[in-house]
């Protein structure tokens, strides 16, 4: 399990959360999802050890990580995404992958080797040697992700990987998600606007708004319940 229990997070006195626990299980997909501001990100960088929290605790496999740095629980099997990519944009696809094994302590012989071998998984060999400057937007997010999977994840955090994709590309992503989850065993946390995606992906969904949890359960249970309706979808909407 990788979990966070009552976690808050304060900057300059501005609640950003408060009070939110977060449990991810192995192989499950968890939907994260509320209106901007809610502290959505805000509770993937405490997961990953991008924020310390102010106050609560966050546990991995049973043990207390509070507190570890980013590269100790990525290199523990923690792994996260970006909203945005921002890949080293003189680098070509594969170099941009090896770059985040190099930095793990991994030697560049191996390191390249995962590197094809998470662009064939992938399917965009094609695009090894392409620099980083030269991809689309879709493919940013391809390598953003490719450089996660290269790390070989326990627990998958991906922050709004569907941003400005269209519907056929979303559907490819949510498909790849389930694959994901499925080849590397890992649990997978969404953080997703897009809300046909969440519902076709995910097992259970957690919203949130204003830095609190305001809803839990299967998508059917969620889009029935008031409270997301009211604070989510507006009172009456579907």
């Amino acid at each position: 399990m990788l979990a966070a229990q009552g976690v808050s997070v304060h900057f300059a006195g501005v609640r950003a959360i408060e009070d939110v626990s977060v449990v991810l299980a192995p192989r499950e997909i968890l939907g994260l999802v509320g209106p901007n501001g809610a502290g959505k990100t805000t509770i993937v960088n405490v997961l990953s050890g991008f924020q310390a929290p102010h106050s609560g605790r966050v546990h991995l496999n049973g043990a207390a990580v509070t507190g570890r740095t980013s590269d100790w629980l990525a290199r523990n099997g923690v792994v996260r995404t970006f909203q945005a990519v921002r890949l080293f944009r003189k680098l070509t696809v594969s170099e941009n992958i090896e770059a985040s094994l190099v930095s793990l302590g991994a030697g560049r012989s191996a390191a390249r080797r995962k590197a094809h071998e998470i662009l064939a998984y992938l399917g965009i060999t094609h695009r090894a040697d392409v620099e980083g400057e030269a991809l689309n937007y879709g493919d940013e997010r391809r390598v953003g992700i490719a450089r996660a999977l290269a790390l070989n994840p326990a627990f998958l955090l991906l922050d709004e990987p569907a941003a400005g994709m269209n519907v056929a590309e979303a559907e490819a992503l949510s498909n790849l998600i389930r694959q994901i989850r499925d080849d590397f065993g890992c649990g997978v946390l969404l953080i997703e606007h897009n809300m046909a995606l969440i519902t076709r992906t995910c097992e259970r969904m957690q919203v949130m708004a204003s830095g609190r949890t305001i809803a839990t359960g299967t998508p059917a249970e969620v889009f029935e319940n008031p409270v997301f309706r009211a604070a989510y979808l507006g009172t009456g909407a579907i």
